[in-house]
């Protein structure tokens, strides 16, 4: 039992919230390349990103595990990207602080995606058993090359500055 679940319903509740992280993080790295921070988008990716990576840490384990690195490392990244967004709303250097810090959480939830994607599909697993075969590789690398040049293009594009971000306090109407 994980926090009064059975395991398998808990893989399910970790997988639907990456899921939701992933669909959320794709809307949101869409939007930084146009320019704009959707303040309700970024809350759910931000959100959905943190407990997928909390709640990994939450499986049976014997040890350290790769998994575990991934999900320490993304939630350093996300501390400072809820800092950059939420407390510097993006100002100045924290636009791009922002970007070099959300995608590659984001990226880190796809290559996890990837991973498991290879380990538990019954047609993706007799091409990769050991996942050091080339289209395991391959699929990693062309991940990787996506958020590469997707980050780069953000950084270069995504000026928020004409949308602000919407405050964390209610409005006073």
């Amino acid at each position: 039992m994980i926090i009064g679940m059975s395991v398998a319903a808990f893989t399910t509740l970790h997988v639907v919230i990456s899921l939701v992280g992933i669909a959320s993080g794709i809307v949101v790295l869409v939007a930084m390349l146009a320019g704009k921070a959707p303040a309700g988008w970024t809350a759910l990716f931000l959100a959905t990103t943190i407990l997928t990576s909390a709640t990994g840490f939450l499986f049976p384990a014997t040890g350290f595990t790769p998994a575990q690195g991934v999900g320490a490392l993304s939630l350093v990244l996300l501390a400072v990207a809820l800092v950059a967004f939420y407390g510097r709303r993006l100002a100045g250097a924290w636009r791009w602080i922002y970007v070099v810090t959300a995608v590659p959480a984001l990226y880190f939830n796809c290559f996890v995606a990837v991973v498991q994607s290879f380990q538990k599909l019954s047609f993706l697993r007799p091409l990769a058993p050991t996942q050091s075969e080339p289209p395991f590789q391959i699929a990693q690398l062309v991940v990787l090359t996506i958020f590469v040049v997707a980050m780069i293009a953000a950084i270069r594009k995504f000026h928020p500055e004409q949308t602000p971000v919407a405050r964390l306090e209610p409005s006073a109407s």
